[in-house]
């Protein structure tokens, strides 16, 4: 018999720790290669970890809502003579955790703390984390079977219900825009505490007055993750107001063409890219990080992009995006986007971004300000797009308009070099007759 160790993955470059949510299998129990081991959440996602070989768990080291460094043995299995130490093989899906030390994070919600509906079935903080999100009721999960140990609900089974087509659609945002770019999810929230949990603050804000909840481990880690942002850098906002008519009557007018073509929907998404793109090559400072007194500039465009998960807001890089045509960039959009929500991205997928986009605009907000990605220097905020009069040449018209919102570090990037960059991406969508580029 060979001893196996299961090992905490990594998942991704800067990922330095993970939390067990939940073991699947018992010391004792027989486990086949691939199958469902154990979930593990990490900075940005909770994922499903398949066991890296066929055998019998022997041994638990981490029980669950621990927390570990990656690398750590976590459990052992026993199999044939063939077997061997190895690491489990998992889809990545996670954004860049925080350039500062790790910290442990603070205990996960256990499945039991999980609130039950009405008919007393329980389900993990993951599946009402994606319920949540797709906009199904709790009392909508009592009549699906599930199965996972016991008759549980397991998140195989929800998102085999959403993709079946069954329920009904899930309500779209009333305030999004039909010109808006891509549409994204909201990222799972809070779960609901038993009422034994947390007696000091339920002293402090009793029922029914009060509820508390939770924050999931996706939640802690985005907090970590943003404060260290503004504590690192010195932020500073512009907006820009950009005239977007040209770019959705080009889109409109080659949707249909595009879409038999590359076989998938032509979005705002590669019109941004390619003029943020142009406007860093203008303007490469914006491309940079900071290091004590040191500037690092990057002589590539690696470009992250905002794109929905089951486990949130995901920001997926396009690896030298100054080497890409507009169609290339559309290729990677949706290549990327696609990889993201069905959790096959791969760590270096998520890594080395150095410039990133995010798209508010879907919600219907006008105008953002966004926390910049560290260790970049800057980050682009697209609103919606709204169609209203505006005055050309002292006539009236109207215009498909949007706001850009670009956050940057007032280390190096200051005023003048902030507002000519904005200005520049502004310029790059406003001109007329453009052609897209094979």
């Amino acid at each position: 018999m060979a001893r196996i160790e299961i090992i905490m993955p990594q998942m991704g470059e800067s990922i330095t720790e993970g939390t067990i949510v939940k073991w699947h299998k018992k010391i004792g129990d027989q486990v086949k290669k691939d199958e469902t081991l154990l979930e593990i959440s990490t900075d940005k996602v909770d994922s499903e970890i398949p066991s890296p070989a066929a055998g019998t768990l022997v041994e638990i080291v981490t029980p669950e809502n621990g927390t570990v460094p990656v690398r750590t043995v976590i459990a052992y299995l026993e199999s044939g003579p063939a077997g061997a130490a190895l690491k489990p093989e998992a889809p990545i899906a996670a954004v860049p955790a925080p350039q500062a030390a790790p910290r442990p994070a603070p205990p996960r919600v256990p499945e039991q703390a999980a609130a039950p509906p009405a008919g007393g079935r329980f389900y993990s903080p993951l599946v009402l984390s994606i319920a949540r999100a797709e906009g199904i009721p709790l009392a909508d999960l009592e009549h699906l079977p599930g199965t996972g140990e016991g008759g549980r609900l397991t998140k195989k089974d929800l998102l085999a219900y959403v993709a079946s087509g069954e329920r009904g659609a899930s309500p779209t945002p009333a305030a999004a825009s039909p010109a808006a770019p891509d549409p994204v999810k909201a990222a799972p929230g809070p779960v609901a505490l038993q009422p034994a949990d947390a007696p000091a603050l339920r002293a402090k804000y009793p029922a029914p007055g009060y509820e508390i909840l939770q924050m999931s481990n996706v939640m802690q880690k985005m907090a970590q993750h943003m404060v260290q942002s503004v504590q690192t850098s010195p932020h500073v906002a512009a907006v820009h107001e950009v005239d977007m008519t040209e770019v959705v009557r080009h889109r409109d007018a080659h949707a249909e063409e595009f879409e038999k073509k590359e076989g998938f929907k032509l979005t705002f998404t590669p019109y941004i890219a390619e003029a943020v793109v142009s406007a860093i090559k203008k303007y490469p400072l914006v491309n940079s990080s900071v290091e004590g007194d040191k500037i690092i500039r990057k002589n590539f465009i690696n470009l992250g992009l905002a794109v929905a998960s089951d486990s949130g807001l995901l920001v997926p890089v396009i690896k030298h995006a100054e080497e890409k045509s507009f169609t290339g960039l559309a290729r990677a959009v949706n290549d990327l986007a696609l990889r993201t929500r069905t959790k096959k991205l791969l760590p270096d997928d998520i890594q080395g971004g150095t410039f990133t986009i995010s798209n508010f605009g879907v919600f219907g907000t006008l105008i953002g300000m966004p926390i910049i990605n560290q260790p970049q220097v800057a980050i682009l905020g697209t609103g919606a797009i709204r169609k209203r009069p505006v005055v050309i040449d002292d006539a009236i018209a109207i215009r498909s308009i949007a706001y850009l919102t670009l956050s940057f570090d007032h280390r190096i990037i200051d005023g003048a070099l902030g507002g000519m960059f904005l200005e520049e991406i502004v310029q790059n969508l406003q001109r007329r007759n453009r052609q897209t580029k094979d």
